[in-house]
């Protein structure tokens, strides 16, 4: 029994320690909830390190800047929302339903876990923060600009070859889309998703 207790024992002093996260996804991690729940302007290195728990050496070691730390956050919301429509795609059977997964995402990411509730698109919620011509409202535009190529890519996929109306129907649709999405996170729900979906699901009907 002693001779049980004490190689039990043993196994739980050897047991190693879980591996300690790297400072910068620490950061990361810190500063996406952080820009998302209180926006870019009003949160300060100070509150992120203290939030990441982290040195402020750290932060100067991975980011040679505040701003070069909101771009970071801009990417990993990019490649965020590319995940969740990913996973959409997957279960897609047909074009149109190809072309609702983009919604659908959208919807997934209101629907994230957020620990002060749903504001709306983070990466636009950046960008109205920035002044004009900085690199990240840039980097925004060129998210959106993917997305829309998205929606017309799979909208072609339903038209005969030669048809040129996917590129319109694709703008109709992103368009729409982000006007969803604003009111979404004006709501603090995905109800003007849904409803975006129903009417998007209408208009492709009719292609």
């Amino acid at each position: 029994m002693k001779e049980a207790f004490l190689s039990a024992r043993n196994n739980v002093a050897h047991t190693p320690a879980p591996p300690k996260r790297p400072a910068r996804a620490l950061l990361l991690d810190a500063a996406a909830r952080l820009f998302y729940a209180q926006g870019v302007a009003a949160t300060g290195i100070d509150t992120i390190t203290t939030e990441a728990g982290v040195a402020k050496k750290s932060l100067y070691n991975n980011f040679a800047s505040k701003a070069e730390l909101v771009a970071a956050y801009l990417e990993a919301r990019h490649a965020e929302w590319l995940g969740l429509y990913s996973r959409r795609l997957e279960e897609a059977r047909d074009p149109r339903e190809r072309v609702l997964a983009v919604v659908d995402a959208y919807a997934d990411h209101a629907n994230a876990a957020y620990p002060n509730g749903f504001r709306g698109c983070g990466l636009l919620n950046a960008a109205a923060e920035l002044p004009a011509g900085a690199p990240g409202r840039l980097a925004v535009r060129k998210h959106k600009e993917e997305v829309e190529a998205l929606l017309s890519r799979h909208v072609a996929e339903l038209l005969p070859a030669g048809d040129g109306r996917a590129a319109g129907l694709a703008r109709q649709l992103a368009f729409l889309l982000e006007g969803a999405m604003a009111r979404a996170g004006l709501e603090g729900n995905d109800a003007c998703l849904k409803e975006c979906r129903t009417i998007a699901a209408r208009l492709l009907a009719d292609v």
